[in-house]
């Protein structure tokens, strides 16, 4: 898979739309995607996407079940109140960024599709202290350009809200922006996963999961993980990308390979079998250490029934939970194949060795 097809797969990803509790448009995309590498692609019952890719065991093997899992839903936010005049109240779902909301087009997602744009009171109308304070969601608005009997003809409490940002490839063409690229990267990595395995052996079967409502609760993975019960897994989400003002411990290099995490919510042998891949194949990696919560679907999997021995890479973002996230093409490519080589490296002798540990 080429840059320029990854680089087309991703800018789809992020147009749709996907909130948490929302995220059909979304896993349209990915099915549409993943349905060209397996016949076998079912919803569970949560809603999770499930690509079934069998491995090529022989029959006396004992089969091996790697998942490899990324969330789709995207922050946003619902609509809690309709005041006089058609202006809508607003509460987030997810980690969303007052700070970067006046001013920003958004999409309701009614009856049908309208576009707003927040606003709030102006800062010609605001005292000092006012204007050095960061505008609270309570104080935001959205304004649809339509009268109030239309708004409520249209538009109900409990609607959902998406930020309305094209993605925008930046000069050179190898990196972009847009909105829910955390976490459609890792989503468009499991696509490149799949198209590599597509021409390698395999011995392992494979199940790639596009999770809901993470970032409300990783409440996919935990349903997910419970049905599925892999014998191991492996989380692709996004980490923070260097940029100005970030110290240089808690950041990671935009280009420079998945980051690989090392902590307790993470199993070791996994994290250096991907680490060793990583260096036979020639694939440039960094290294996260994690010394707590991950913040990942990697927290469910890991303790999902008698426990499940989890890895996780991340892929550097900027501007995390924005409508401007930025991430590298090449860091998209490097992992899938890095996913698809360590897939290929399992077999039960490994599982047996990972039992032992």
């Amino acid at each position: 898979m080429n840059e320029e097809t990854v680089s087309t797969i991703l800018q789809e990803l992020s147009s749709a739309a996907g909130v948490s509790g929302a995220e059909t448009e979304a896993v349209e995309v990915a099915s549409r995607y993943l349905f060209q590498y397996t016949a076998d692609l079912k919803k569970d019952r949560f809603g999770n996407l499930l690509a079934l890719v069998p491995g090529q065991a022989s029959p006396a093997d004992n089969k091996v079940t790697v998942a490899v899992v990324a969330h789709i839903d995207e922050i946003g936010a619902l609509v809690t109140r309709i005041e006089p005049g058609g202006f809508l109240r607003f509460s987030p779902l997810g980690g969303l960024d007052a700070r970067i909301l006046y001013g920003q087009a958004v999409e309701i997602h009614a009856n049908r599709k309208l576009k707003g744009v927040v606003g709030a009171v102006p800062p010609h109308f605001l005292n000092n202290d006012e204007l050095k304070k960061t505008i609270p969601v309570e104080k935001l608005f959205i304004d649809l350009g339509l009268d109030e009997e239309t708004v409520k003809k249209e538009i109900k409490v409990g609607d959902c809200i998406s930020l309305d940002q094209k993605p925008l490839i930046m000069e050179g063409g190898k990196k972009l922006t847009g909105k829910s690229l955390d976490n459609r990267s890792g989503v468009a990595a499991l696509i490149v996963c799949a198209a590599e395995l597509a021409s390698l052996r395999h011995r392992a079967d494979v199940c790639l999961i596009t999770s809901l409502q993470e970032e409300v609760g990783l409440r996919g993975a935990v349903t997910s993980a419970y049905n599925l019960n892999p014998d191991l897994a492996v989380i692709v989400d996004v980490t923070h990308g260097d940029a100005p003002g970030l110290d240089d411990k808690n950041v990671y290099k935009i280009g420079g390979g998945p980051a690989l995490g090392i902590g307790p919510n993470l199993h070791p042998v996994l994290g250096r079998r991907l680490q060793e891949t990583a260096e036979k194949h020639f694939l440039p990696y960094q290294t996260e250490p994690l010394p707590g919560f991950s913040g990942t679907d990697a927290w469910a999997f890991q303790v999902a029934r008698e426990g499940i021995p989890t890895a996780l890479l991340s892929i550097p973002l900027r501007y995390m939970h924005t409508a401007v996230e930025l991430v590298s093409i090449d860091d998209l490519m490097i992992s899938g194949k890095l996913l698809s080589y360590f897939i290929s490296s399992i077999d039960t002798s490994f599982m047996e060795d990972l039992i032992k540990c």
